[in-house]
């Protein structure tokens, strides 16, 4: 008995070896170890084609600080203030913020909104000068509620989009998902 449970275990060990597993290492080569966020460009039209855009101050700098912030906390690249110092170099510009409705009360007045802060983003390496990864479109968004109890300000969903963005970010840089 003794003999079928060291086997036993020793087949169960030998088969969570072979299996895969998540890890927290970064999937970027070796020689990629720091990166240069410029300052991003806000390139949203308000008022144009009949849709009206809310403007809001310095939401550029807001998403910028937030990838900063992420790439600190993530801890895989470095963050340079030069681009003669980086590896890699991400720019960015804003291109676009919306604001949907998704849930009404009774009386036909908005409960619930969606915000989306939408960017485009390269990611060049610099010894190839070539980008690793462009995307027109990437985005970052969060929903709040108005009324009752849940409810908050477009401030707070805009800065929890802004987290969800640079989230996404450090996932596409260092993760390559």
């Amino acid at each position: 008995m003794k003999r079928y449970l060291a086997y036993s275990l020793l087949a169960c060990v030998a088969i969570s070896s072979l299996s895969c597993g998540y890890t927290t290492q970064s999937a970027l080569p070796e020689h990629l170890k720091t990166i240069h966020i410029p300052p991003f460009k806000n390139s949203i039209s308000f008022g144009d084609e009949g849709r009206r855009n809310i403007y809001l101050p310095l939401l550029e700098v807001k998403a910028r600080n937030a990838i900063l912030n992420r790439f600190l906390f993530d801890g895989n690249l470095k963050i340079v203030d030069r681009k003669e110092e980086a590896d890699l170099i991400l720019d960015g510009e804003l291109i676009g913020y919306h604001r949907q409705a998704l849930r009404y009360t009774d009386d036909d007045d908005v409960e619930e909104y969606r915000v989306r802060i939408t960017t485009s983003l390269t990611l060049t390496d610099t010894q190839e000068e070539e980008p690793m990864w462009r995307e027109g479109g990437f985005a970052g968004e969060a929903t709040y509620f108005v009324v009752g109890a849940q409810a908050t300000s477009e401030n707070a969903a805009v800065l929890e989009a802004t987290e969800d963005l640079a989230r996404r970010v450090v996932e596409r840089t260092v993760e390559d998902w």
